[in-house]
């Protein structure tokens, strides 16, 4: 009766490990994606007489190929990984470099942040750099985490993040930059970074901020559209002001899915960046908050496979990836709800672009390889001999000799 009580709570407890919660929550997103990217997209295809299966088809082909990625990477051994982040490092530097160049890089609404990959796909040459960033972050700290305790020691992993930032920034993207300083920000947290030193960084990284703003003409457009939007409503808080009237048209249960107007020419991005508002039209406050419950369980299971990885490399990497997930979320979310300037950060697993959807799952992939690969090895349980043979009364456990009762019978008899 104990065993087999006991069998049920390991199966249980094997049904909720953080990498299924991950890897469960994952593919909802990726589903319910699927759906909305065919809402929010198809009825404007329909109204200009394109195919309203053409994004959905291609989202789908992308979510294929982010499943081989994430299989790719749940089996690759720990030292592949490691081998990995100075290369992918490197080319993620060299494309964010040549995606600047005009002629190379595909600008699109005044930004050059895509590489042409074919007349049907584009790489975001920003997508990779964030997982090669946390790839090499791991490594790097993981060879000599003392020395995060001073500021010395802090500034090769500094130097190397804002570089990578500042390509970003440059494209321009500033809601990606900010993601890559969260991711290694996280992990410099995790690795036993001083918080003073961190700090001072959080305030040199704000007048930084400031500074970007305060340079280009759209950020300070995107900045005062957020405090008041109805400052210009036909102009730079059109996109905010649709996505609040989406909102408001959904209310509790939504207008019922696909049955959104909003996305017909009215919410600009309806199926990338704002897609969140189409579901909050479509579905009501019950959609957002399913979506907002679902990167909390990914938020959780992630931090969850950091708290039992079993070496610093595999901590800092699965914290590092996780905040890349959580932050992209909270930007957006944050974004589409007016509480937080527009800054062009999709959500993630939800919205289109295929780049963001292979690069998700194959950190995803990589989560759950830290997982499997942490989990500690199965006491086994010291049996009594006593217990094997029947024999209790015996502290030895070996069986009576019955030879020796025979003889001991024949002498009483005898005497």
């Amino acid at each position: 009766m104990k065993a087999t009580s006991r069998r049920g709570a390991a199966a249980r407890t094997a049904a909720v490990s953080p990498e299924r919660l991950l890897t469960g929550a994952v593919l909802a997103l990726v589903c319910f994606g699927l759906v909305m990217v065919y809402s929010a997209s198809s009825a404007v295809a329909l109204l200009g007489e394109g195919d309203p299966m053409d994004f959905v088809i291609r989202q789908a082909v992308f979510a294929v190929i982010g499943l081989g990625a994430y299989l790719v990477c749940a089996r690759m051994r720990p030292a592949a990984l490691r081998r990995l982040s100075g290369p992918a490092l490197a080319v993620a530097a060299f494309l964010l470099l040549i995606v600047l160049i005009p002629g190379v890089g595909v600008a699109v609404n005044g930004s050059r942040r895509w590489l042409s990959l074919g007349s049907l796909a584009q790489l975001q040459p920003s997508e990779v750099a964030k997982v090669a960033l946390a790839l090499w972050l791991a490594v790097a700290i993981a060879r000599d985490p003392r020395r995060l305790r001073t500021m010395r020691g802090l500034v090769p992993f500094l130097a190397v993040t804002a570089a990578i930032a500042m390509l970003i920034l440059i494209e321009p993207d500033m809601g990606t930059a900010a993601v890559v300083v969260m991711v290694a920000v996280s992990m410099l947290i995790v690795a036993g970074a001083r918080l003073q030193h961190l700090g001072a960084l959080a305030v040199a990284l704000g007048a930084l901020a400031l500074m970007a703003i305060a340079m280009a003409p759209y950020r300070r457009e995107r900045l005062l559209a957020f405090l008041d939007p109805w400052h210009d409503p036909s102009g730079v808080g059109f996109q905010t002001i649709q996505a609040q009237v989406a909102f408001g048209s959904g209310g509790l249960g939504g207008v019922g899915l696909g049955d959104g107007l909003q996305k017909a020419f009215y919410l600009p991005e309806a199926h990338t960046d704002m897609i969140l508002a189409t579901v909050g039209e479509e579905l009501g406050l019950l959609g957002v908050m399913a979506v907002v419950i679902a990167f909390g369980v990914v938020a959780v299971a992630g931090y969850r496979i950091a708290l039992g990885a079993g070496d610093l490399h595999r901590q800092l990497l699965a914290a590092g990836l996780t905040t890349m997930v959580v932050a992209q979320a909270a930007i957006n979310m944050g974004a589409v709800l007016g509480v937080m300037p527009v800054t062009g950060v999709p959500l993630p697993f939800v919205s289109y672009g295929g780049s963001s959807l292979v690069i998700l799952l194959a950190s995803t992939g990589i989560l759950v390889n830290i997982a499997q690969r942490s989990r500690p090895v199965p006491r086994l349980r010291v049996i009594p001999v006593s217990d094997a043979s029947g024999d209790r009364g015996r502290g030895d456990g070996r069986a009576r000799d019955a030879r020796a009762g025979r003889r001991r019978g024949v002498a009483r008899a005898g005497g």
